[in-house]
């Protein structure tokens, strides 16, 4: 007994190891500043402060989009079935983890026989009462079940990276959609607002030509200006409601009004935005993070291949009471106990083993591959994020600009004409330009508030939590 103690201790000792190999993370070639900075950053140190370590509710300031927010990360489905997987990740790991331990099982087992009268064999009676207590244990030995669990436990991080991706996901897809909804609803006040001044200017034309002081060309030309801003309000308004819609499911609920907070144009946001390092980019980015993740995970699984080259060592023990009579079942005659272990080596598997390990080093390479492509695809989007808020911005100005002008050449425009300096078709025109001016810089106060939403998604930020 003593030297079997002695050796299951000595193989305890020596479980120690694990074959595979250990988690190494690859060589990255990081840059050392974003592609699309501003010139600013281009040619200085970036600062290590970046728009992705500011939470959510700092980089959008209106009140109801936080509201919106909130709720969707309450209610949004996509989360809430992220959630679940971790649940399910949890389980998984717990099921992978219960193979290192032993397991021990018990059990009552009673019999009681009588046989019937016979002419060559005397009637008899047995009875038989047995409680044992067995134990099973497979040696870690080689460490197949701890690099099991490793992989359990990288996969449920991954899980939860996974739910953190989706976080950033719908923290920008609420925000982008709620400017999208402002904007919509700025291309409305101007189409009603611009309806009511032609309205009033087809009047006085109407009138003038009622006079004699104009023609019936006139009163048409202005129609036209009147029918042009008309049709364009059922339109916006039909996609309104829709966007209202949309938002609704992101927010898990059925199609209803969304309140709305500041207009487009109060939206604060700062003209030049932190990128900070890229290296930091790999630890704050929830979809590198899951990639490494998977990498870890695959990377377990080799040792867990390899262990099966390798003996299987197993100890089994059993004890308990076996007695005729349950009034002497626990008396110290009716005990007994057995101890045992086993060693079984594979010899022959017909090539499974190796081709099993081969499986899984290509797995790991697969995700090796994709951590890597998941880094240059992350440094790729902010580069891109950052010209596109730079360039939109710049676009922005000039459109402002654009549509001051037109806005003044439509002033000057109407004065001449109710002079009789010119026709009406040179206030059509310059009507109709003064309305796409306007149109178009709400698009373009869109884009470059889009723009930010897809810098801080880029860099990672949104999943950060109150």
């Amino acid at each position: 007994m003593r030297r079997l103690i002695a050796v299951s201790l000595v193989l305890l000792l020596l479980s120690g190891c694990a074959v595979g190999p250990n988690y190494k993370r690859p060589s990255i070639d990081v840059p050392g500043a974003y592609r699309g900075a501003s010139p600013q950053e281009a040619t200085q140190s970036a600062p290590e402060s970046s728009l992705g370590d500011l939470k959510w509710w700092e980089v959008f300031q209106d009140k109801q989009l936080q509201d919106l927010i909130h709720a969707a990360l309450q209610q949004n489905y996509d989360v809430r079935i992220a959630a679940t997987r971790i649940l399910e990740a949890q389980a998984q790991l717990g099921i992978t983890r219960a193979d290192q331990l032993p397991t021990i099982n018990a059990g009552a087992h009673t019999n009681d026989q009588r046989s019937a009268r016979a002419k060559l064999f005397p009637e008899f009676e047995t009875s038989a009462h047995e409680v044992d207590v067995s134990l099973a244990w497979d040696l870690d030995f080689w460490g197949k079940y701890r690099r099991a669990t490793e992989s359990a436990r990288a996969n449920l991080l991954a899980t939860e990276w996974s739910r953190e991706a989706v976080i950033t996901t719908l923290v920008s897809d609420v925000a982008a959609a709620y400017f999208q909804l402002r904007e919509l609803d700025l291309e409305l006040e101007i189409a009603r607002r611009t309806l009511a001044s032609r309205q009033d200017s087809l009047r006085i034309t109407q009138m003038l030509a009622n006079g004699g002081a104009t023609s019936m060309l006139d009163v048409r030309q202005a129609e036209q200006l009147v029918f042009t801003a008309a049709e364009t309000i059922p339109d916006v308004e039909r996609r309104i409601e829709q966007q209202e819609n949309f938002i609704s499911t992101l927010l898990g609920n059925n199609p209803s009004p969304i309140a709305r907070g500041m207009k487009l144009t109060e939206q604060p946001h700062a003209p030049e935005v932190p990128a900070g390092l890229p290296s930091s980019l790999l630890e704050r980015r929830p979809d590198i993070r899951q990639a490494e993740a998977q990498l870890i995970a695959a990377n377990a699984q080799i040792g867990v291949a390899k262990a099966d080259y390798f003996p299987q060592i197993s100890l089994t023990a059993n004890g308990g009471f076996q007695s005729s009579a349950l009034t002497s079942l626990f008396t110290g005659p009716a005990g007994l106990w057995n101890f045992g272990g086993s060693l079984a080596q594979p010899i022959f598997a017909g090539g499974r083993i190796h081709s099993n390990v081969r499986f899984t080093e290509a797995r790991q390479q697969e995700a090796a591959l994709v951590y890597q492509q998941t880094i240059q695809q992350a440094f790729r989007g902010v580069s891109d994020a950052l010209v596109e808020y730079r360039k939109d911005r710049e676009f922005r100005e000039q459109q402002e600009q654009l549509a001051f002008s037109a806005q003044d050449a439509a002033r000057l425009s109407e004065t001449r004409y109710r002079g009789g300096a010119t026709s009406y078709l040179e206030v059509l025109t310059n009507e109709t330009n003064y309305f796409n001016a306007e149109l178009g810089l709400a698009q373009a106060q869109l884009n470059e508030l889009l723009g930010l939403v897809r810098i801080y998604r880029n860099l990672g930020g949104g999943w950060q939590k109150p």
